[in-house]
């Protein structure tokens, strides 16, 4: 099984498949899978741009909005993340995982899925100390503050993915896992990027989450994005002798390495995407805690009596006679050059089929738009990311490479 990985889309969808068609054809291979590690940037019309943290001269409609309205189709089943840089009120409708659009598929804040027996699983957003033990206390519409925590990582998301048993494939993370730059060349990186030098020294550059889960899971392969630069890392666990290749890739635009192939070894297709029965076990056992409020996160009061639920889900999935995920519904009126959509539209939440139908097959409540009491809390300033800064070109891995164009974030 071939499969492309990208960094940040940034809502570039075009120009990426037309360069793995190329590459295809080029190349004469097939390319089974894409995976995007977050600021995928699903936008779907201009009420969508409202929840994008970005600065308002970079909102922009891009070209997710066509195969979100049929207008395209993916040439490729894609799996993304998110990453701070989403339109996060679409994405909060499918907080547990679901299809963006046709074969495009949200892997949720935090998830597991299977393709073709290859298990890939993922954390969405980046790490935030002063976010880390908050509950999901964000609702749209979102206010100045909010629209920039909603897509901070949450204990309780990464508490969910450290009950994982089963071995993980591939994993995503946006921004890196903290001290993987001791296991690659960060002397070359700190010359490309001197400005990362003082917080490898402080050992601040990367999520403490991530690390902890590159601990626990070891995943033969790990991807990030976030940085804006290629990175790559080879990480000798101490236990077990498990090895996890590490690579972080750039954003999409001209003279970047934001693409890579790799080649994994599969059953013969054809593949597609499926439900994986431990994490669907995990998400039923842990939905009655989900957290609604600012409020440290209490992991009291749950029985993990996982290997009965792994059982319950087992007999569910057979009853259904699929694995597959529910299937897309659109939600929202797709975005149209010729008409704008009124002001007072869509502002709050919307139930998601696909997310309703996932719940209901679980048993467990839907709660994504509920509130808790919020306690006040002063808003803390927000960190400086490196979105706006230029990366650098690696020379010991394999490229692609847009045609060039003018910069931008």
């Amino acid at each position: 099984m071939k499969i492309a990985i990208e960094g940040c889309m940034h809502g570039d969808l075009d120009n990426v498949y037309a360069t793995l068609l190329h590459l295809q054809e080029v190349e004469r291979t097939q390319i089974d899978l894409l995976i995007c590690c977050g600021d995928f940037q699903a936008v779907r019309n201009e009420k969508d741009l409202e929840s994008l943290s970005v600065p308002p001269k970079y909102r922009s409609m891009n070209s997710f909005w066509k195969y979100y309205s049929g207008e395209k189709v993916a040439p490729f089943p894609t799996i993304f993340i998110g990453g701070n840089h989403e339109a996060s009120n679409y994405l909060w409708e499918l907080y547990y995982g679901g299809w963006a659009a046709p074969d495009i598929y949200f892997l949720g804040f935090a998830g597991v899925v299977k393709f073709g027996g290859i298990r890939i699983g993922g954390i969405s957003g980046i790490y935030k100390s002063r976010d880390y033990r908050s509950g999901h206390f964000e609702r749209a519409p979102y206010n100045n503050s909010d629209i920039k925590s909603i897509y901070h990582v949450r204990e309780y998301d990464v508490h969910k993915l450290m009950q994982i048993e089963e071995p993980v494939d591939i994993f995503l993370s946006h921004d890196w896992p903290l001290g993987i730059t001791d296991h690659g060349n960060w002397k070359k990186l700190v010359r490309d990027k001197p400005y990362f030098e003082k917080e490898i020294e402080e050992r601040s550059l990367g999520s403490k989450a991530a690390a902890e889960l590159l601990e626990k899971l070891k995943p033969p392969y790990w991807f990030s994005a976030h940085l804006h630069c290629k990175f790559a890392a080879l990480v000798q666990h101490q236990d077990g002798g498990q090895v996890t290749k590490f690579l972080a890739l750039d954003k999409c635009i001209p003279r970047r390495k934001f693409l890579q192939i790799i080649e994994v070894e599969s059953d013969p297709g054809p593949y597609e995407i499926e439900y994986d029965e431990e994490w669907l076990a995990i998400t039923r056992r842990f939905n009655s805690i989900f957290p609604l409020t600012k409020m440290p996160m209490n992991f009291g009061g749950v029985e993990f009596e996982m290997e009965e639920c792994r059982k319950w889900v087992k007999s569910k999935l057979k009853s259904r006679g699929s694995s597959k995920p529910f299937e897309f519904v659109r939600t929202v009126p797709c975005y149209n050059s010729s008409q704008t959509l009124a002001n007072h539209s869509f502002s709050g939440h919307i139930r998601n089929p696909q997310t309703e139908s996932l719940l209901e097959f679980l048993e467990v409540g839907y709660l994504l738009d509920k509130s808790g009491p919020t306690p006040s809390q002063s808003q803390s300033p927000v960190a400086v990311d490196y979105d706006s800064e230029d990366g650098p070109i690696e020379e010991d891995a394999d490229e692609i490479q847009l045609p060039e164009e003018e910069d931008d974030v």
